[in-house]
């Protein structure tokens, strides 16, 4: 019973807190312009409209095309409940973890796409295409970003690989992390959350068709998923393992906090950059966590 009970406050947690961090993002884009902005609580107004608006369907689409927008969502809410939370651990941990985690970020993914592909339009389709041209380097980022933390743990269980901190290459394995998020959230210089261009959107494209509570789990999902890569990247750097649960828990939200302004400031001093240019930047997070992976090899644990 208490820990059923564990696990849904934790997972009211994840959800209620995901939607400030685009707020934030925005607040700082705007303040950075000069401008006012939105509220920090826009997006929850958003997904109040959302959620009671109804569905808009084509003719062409199939079930899979509110199917897919759900389990994604459903997806990301599994991976958030295996990722720990500083010393107060995760509600799910067991032995390969971290592989289930990488899996359930692919399949969210593979859901998105899906039910953009199902509307049978072109444009859509070309959505797609870039975004899984994409994930291929940014998932193996990811992957050896994690291969790290496994190196210096002995573990692949998320739960002990992010207990110590990164050691040596905390700085390399940081900016590495910093670049997969950008890219996995659809975030500049890799896309541009906020354009209406045709050619160059990719993620915006992929959720045209969807409406009322199909966009409003898609854009949920997001705002989790970006919570998700923040707190990945404050437990992967951080020593939150030796804190103390008052300590560790303000580390930690001050931590996303930091992101989520990095983020912003990214978006506001730097442009999107050309697509020819896009792997470029993804292999260089790549490498920055293959560089992080070489120095816990070969330098041994923290």
């Amino acid at each position: 019973m208490i820990a059923a009970a564990d696990i849904l406050l934790r997972l009211a947690a994840w959800l209620l807190v995901a939607p400030l961090l685009p707020g934030i993002i925005n607040k700082v884009k705007a303040w950075v312009a000069g401008r006012r902005g939105p509220p920090v609580l826009q997006l929850y107004f958003d997904l109040a409209k959302l959620w009671r608006k109804g569905t808009v369907l084509s003719t062409a689409a199939s079930p899979a095309h509110v199917i897919g927008p759900a389990a994604a969502w459903v997806a990301l809410i599994g991976a958030a409940l295996l990722l720990p939370v500083g010393p107060a651990g995760a509600s799910l941990s067991f032995r390969g973890d971290a592989l289930l985690f990488v899996y359930l970020l692919a399949f969210a993914r593979f859901c998105i796409a899906l039910a953009a592909l199902d509307t049978g339009s072109a444009f859509e389709g070309m959505g797609v295409a870039r975004e899984v041209s994409y994930a291929v380097l940014s998932e193996a980022a990811l992957i050896t970003a994690l291969l790290t933390l496994c190196v210096q743990s002995d573990s692949v269980s998320l739960a002990t690989m992010l207990a110590p901190s990164a050691g040596t290459g905390a700085a390399l394995l940081a900016a590495g992390l910093f670049g997969v998020l950008l890219a996995e959230n659809c975030r500049v210089p890799f896309d541009d959350p906020n354009t209406h261009l045709e050619l160059t959107m990719i993620h915006e494209v992929m959720v045209l068709d969807h409406s009322g509570p199909t966009l409003a789990a898609i854009l949920h999902g997001a705002a989790l998923k970006l919570l998700l890569f923040a707190v990945l990247l404050a437990e992967a750097v951080l020593p939150l393992g030796k804190l103390t649960l008052p300590q560790a828990a303000g580390a930690l939200i001050a931590a996303v906090f930091a992101v989520a302004v990095a983020v912003g400031l990214v978006e506001s001093l730097l442009a999107r950059l050309a697509f020819r240019r896009v792997p470029l930047l993804l292999t260089t997070a790549f490498l920055l966590c293959l560089f992080a992976l070489l120095v816990a090899w070969k330098g041994g644990k923290p």
